[in-house]
């Protein structure tokens, strides 16, 4: 049987973030440490606002490359938990977020948790043009609205040859 630590984890993080909120208070003092809490939510959000733009600029490269863009996603999707990691209060949710903020630690961590992904479609390279099948192309003078309500329905509209077909 195997039991989950995250469960425990979510329980004992807010006594470890006022666990630590204590240590620091007590080395910095309190207007510092309240201070480097919102530092930390500043900057999350800023980054937050700025990698969300960032991502799908790099999956958009990467699809248009026709390379797999799932690395990209991944990496953004782990940029983005540590901004919110930053702007949560806590200093042992800050250090989670600094460590995801680097490379090295994404790509272990991207490693470790992509054989437990399932991809739900495979990428073919780069976005196809899919057929429609037909296409009706109406001129103004093919079609107005204020006719209908006058003259009923017309039968040598193309919409109603389409149905015919």
């Amino acid at each position: 049987m195997r039991i989950s630590l995250l469960p425990l984890f979510l329980l004992a993080l807010p006594l470890l973030e006022i666990a630590g909120f204590v240590v620091v208070g007590r080395q910095v003092g309190a207007l510092a440490t309240v201070g480097l809490v919102l530092a930390s939510s500043i900057a999350g959000s800023l980054l937050l606002r700025h990698q969300g733009f960032g991502v799908m600029t790099r999956v958009r490269a990467e699809m248009d490359a026709g390379r797999d863009p799932s690395s990209q996603l991944a990496h953004g999707a782990m940029i983005v938990l540590a901004a919110i990691l930053l702007i949560i209060p806590g200093f042992i949710t800050d250090i989670l977020a600094i460590l995801l903020l680097l490379p090295p630690v994404r790509e272990l961590a991207w490693r470790m948790l992509k054989s437990r992904i399932v991809l739900a479609t495979s990428f073919s390279g780069g976005f196809q043009a899919r057929s429609r099948g037909k296409t009706i192309d109406l001129d103004d003078s093919d079609y107005s609205r204020a006719d209908d309500y006058k003259r009923g329905p017309d039968h040598n509209s193309p919409w109603r040859r389409l149905k015919d077909d």
